[in-house]
């Protein structure tokens, strides 16, 4: 299926530009890139007069200029063979002279040097218009310096701007470097690094099959470690030599040294909800639609007005997270210079000069008047007590209009607040030269110091969108944004406009005005180009729904999304089953979005039967959620239940949401647990009295090991996890209920210590002196004695059987240690076997 048809007659040497036509980075040097020769290899169908071979030819006003699939159904894919191994450093996409729905939305794209292994090399969509896009591929090794060298490229469409259309290429133009005298060196160390592959491979399988000269043969020969020397140590300790204690000692010091943290990092978070009962009778309360915003470094939480079911309110709280106590500022803040009843408005907090901002709220219909409709802007003065109208309609001075449903956030270090979307009210009585659609707010900076506004964004309807020198923005309500001040980006996610969810996450750097859609290449596409947020119940992203609320860490680089009642059919009754509450965490390291929990509301099963007192809150929307950036915990306020036989019923609880990581305390106790398990098995084949005395202490859940007779049985037994334990290591998932089976002088240990660094206990063998000194003498970890002591108990296994068997089981639990630590450390993932096709 090859074609010898290169798609230029000679390598063009020339400086790549980007996107704003600016020269390369002149760090390249030596490495000029070139246009590389290829030819179309192979390739899944085509159309008819659609062939591969079109896309070796730049020709945008012809629109038979191109390949195009025969169906869309996956998979669907070219594959380019260049002359000559290459680092391709780039690949440019030419397309039709005007945007076309076969244009690809989403692809992939592989490399090597064989068909059978290509890594990715890029993951990214086209955009729907007639402007060549070009874009980097990834041309560096796993090592992290060494270049990989391509020879085969392949590109798999996945989605296809018109979804049911056929997948199109109308140009493709490889960029890189491909002359003997340059790639040759890189051809070298990239061989060099699969050989040293190849030989830690060789070494892990010798080992773990126990040919011992042949491991040191080849060790030596090539000088090549399998690992790090403190990770082979464990090797000896735990396998060779079946030395438990000293395993389970290097454990503790491994994670006492840090060595896993990485591995507990990547946990997700464990979640408690606490429902906050503050002292005192003087309490705010039923309501939705108000505001929360949080002074964390006095510990305290501001609340403003919202709808209590019959009229807007325009009382002022505070909650002093210290003393759990409540107190009333003001009941009616128009009485004090401060802003009219209202819901729906904005609120954000000045950490420096400890002021609050207030803008935007809800008007009814009946009271939308020209004379009403004015977009006031209001200052609260925390450490004076006093209320200042900074303005009394924004729209006049360069501000918005009057919206509500929108999002403020706050640069406290260059002094400015970020106001975006929102449902712009317009008066009741429209004239006839006005548009009844409806006008959705765009982007505007407030600058404090100078008391001026700037719009940075304008929405995508507004008749400004068009000009050339304008930039826009699809606006929107009920979505969530926050600010990253050392990154210096908003953060926007969901939301809905008209009737249509949303799910777009946007990040906009509020210094280069760059606008970036994080989610375009995204996670929510599985390998075939299905929507995997459909497919899997929406576990990818968070539901863009009206309930999302959201808040940051800029510490750790994370943003956390609450999600509430979800819209179905405009039907809100908490007892349908959409209702539910689910928790999110997005890594902006990672780029990837970790649902920690979804909980679909019952309230039979969700109350403390003994206290009668909820586990979590019930399902809402109109509620207000902030964080505690200080103590790390969330904080969330009142809301509207959406219960149809009670449509007036707001709620007045107030919970509190902490987030934990696994600690080193736990991981380690999970390490003893398998450590001291194994242990415990390997007694109970051999001496069943001494298994039976450490049993009796420790281990009661294990006891059926010692009515095993039958080895088939015992094998059996021995591998199966009990069912309360529930642990997958190397999965990156954690849960700890490995502590069920741990001592009473182990959980003691545990309840007292709450730190990372928890230190085995004086006795950390879990045995008495006495049974300690018995054990040992039982040469339990001498295989010889170990084999002679089963055989008299009753085992039929061969001597060699019993040793690999033995030395397999150890081999297993070793694989599971070194897997929580550092990647650079330990042997290779796969095994000499994942290449072996039979």
């Amino acid at each position: 299926m090859a074609s010898s048809i290169p798609n230029a007659a000679s390598p063009v040497k020339h400086r790549v530009n980007n996107q704003h036509g600016v020269a390369a980075n002149k760090s390249i040097n030596l490495e000029e890139i070139e246009i590389l020769p290829y030819e179309i290899y192979r390739f899944s169908s085509f159309s008819t007069n659609y062939v591969p071979e079109n896309i070796l030819v730049d020709c945008p006003s012809d629109q038979s200029s191109r390949w195009s699939a025969h169906t869309n159904n996956p998979p669907q894919y070219l594959t380019l063979k260049l002359r000559r191994p290459s680092i391709v450093r780039k690949i440019k996409f030419g397309k039709f002279e005007k945007s076309h729905v076969c244009n690809i939305k989403k692809f992939r794209i592989y490399g090597g040097l064989n068909e059978e292994f290509m890594p990715l090399l890029l993951e990214g969509g086209l955009k729907n218009d007639n402007v060549p896009e070009m874009f980097n591929l990834r041309c560096i090794a796993e090592d992290g310096y060494s270049k990989l060298p391509v020879l085969y490229l392949k590109i798999v469409p996945l989605l296809s701007w018109g979804p049911t259309f056929n997948y199109s290429i109308w140009y493709i133009e490889l960029l890189g470097q491909d002359d003997p005298m340059y790639t040759n060196s890189c051809m070298k160390e990239y061989n060099k690094l699969r050989e040293m592959e190849i030989v830690r491979l060789c070494l892990k399988h010798f080992r773990q099959q126990g040919y011992d000269v042949a491991f040191k043969a080849l060790q030596e020969e090539t000088q090549v470690h399998l690992e790090h020397p403190h990770v082979s140590e464990l090797h000896e300790r735990l396998v060779v030599n079946g030395d438990f204690d000293k395993a389970e000692e290097f454990m503790s010091n491994c994670i006492d040294e840090g060595l896993v943290d990485a591995y507990l990092s990547r946990q997700d978070y464990k979640h408690m909800w606490r429902l906050q009962q503050a002292q005192g009778q003087t309490q705010p309360g039923n309501r939705g639609g108000h505001q929360l915003v949080v002074d964390a470094e006095k510990r305290l939480i501001y609340l403003y007005g919202g709808w209590d079911g019959f009229q807007d309110l325009s009382d002022l709280w505070v909650f002093e997270i210290t003393t759990n106590c409540w107190t009333q500022l003001c009941a009616h803040s128009e009485q004090m210079n401060g802003p009219t009843p209202r819901s729906c408005h904005k609120m954000i907090f000045d950490p420096v000069s400890k002021n609050i901002f207030m803008l935007g709220r809800y008007l009814d219909n009946s009271i939308r008047t020209k004379e009403y409709i004015k977009s006031d802007f209001y200052l609260y003065d925390t450490r004076a007590g006093t209320w200042l109208q900074i303005c009394d309609d924004t729209s006049q001075v360069s501000g918005p209009q009057l919206v509500y449903d929108h999002q403020m956030c706050i640069d406290a270090e260059k002094r400015m607040i970020y106001v975006f979307g929102g449902k712009v009210l317009t008066p009741r009585s429209v004239s006839a030269c006005t548009s009844s659609e409806t006008e959705y707010s765009g982007l505007f900076s407030y600058h404090i110091a100078t008391n001026t506004w700037t719009q940075l964004l304008v929405d995508c309807h507004h008749p400004s969108a068009s000009l050339p020198d304008v930039m826009s923005v699809k606006s929107r309500i009920t979505h969530c944004m926050v600010f990253h001040n050392k990154k210096r980006k908003l953060y926007i996610y969901g939301g809905q406009r008209v009737k249509t969810d949303i799910h777009e996450f946007i990040c906009y750097d509020v210094d280069t005005q760059v606008l970036e859609i994080l989610n375009k290449n995204d996670n929510n596409y599985n390998n075939h180009g299905v929507n995997a947020s459909m497919c899997n119940d929406g576990t990818n992203e968070p539901s863009p729904t009206y309930t999302l609320r959201a808040t940051i860490d800029c510490e750790r680089d994370e943003i956390y999304v609450f999600s509430s009642l979800c819209k179905s059919k405009d039907r809100r009754d908490i007892q349908h089953v959409e209702a539910s509450n689910s928790f999110w965490v997005y890594s902006l390291d990672s780029r990837k979005w970790s649902r920690i929990y979804t909980c679909h509301y019952n309230p039979s099963e969700m109350a403390n039967l003994r206290a009668n007192v909820p586990l979590e809150p019930c399902p809402r929307y109109a509620h207000q959620f902030v964080y505690d950036e200080v103590e790390k915990l969330h904080y969330l306020f009142g809301g509207n239940p959406g219960r149809s036989a009670s449509p007036q019923l707001r709620l007045d609880d107030f919970w509190i949401l902490s987030l934990e990581k696994p600690k080193r305390s736990e991981i380690l106790n999970h390490c003893r647990f398998l450590i001291r398990k194994l242990k415990y098995e390997e007694m109970a084949r051999s001496d069943t009295y001494q298994a039976m005395q450490y049993l009796r202490k420790h281990f009661h859940k294990l006891a059926s090991l010692l009515f095993r007779t039958d080895d088939n049985n015992f094998s059996e037994c021995a591998m199966e996890r009990p069912r309360l334990l529930t642990t997958s290591f190397g999965t990156d998932k954690f849960e700890t209920t490995s502590d069920l089976m741990l001592t009473d002088e182990d959980a003691c240990s545990k309840s007292e210590d709450n730190s990372d660094r928890t230190q085995p206990p004086e006795d950390s063998s879990m045995e008495s002196s006495e049974s300690s000194s018995v054990f040992h003498s039982s040469g339990i970890s001498d295989l010889a004695s170990s084999y002679t002591a089963y055989r008299k108990s009753g085992g039929k296994l061969t001597r060699n059987d019993f040793i690999y068997e033995l030395r397999a089981r150890r081999d297993f639990l070793f694989n599971k240690l070194v897997k929580l630590m550092p990647s650079n450390m330990v042997q290779p993932e796969r095994n000499l076997s994942d290449f072996v096709i039979m």
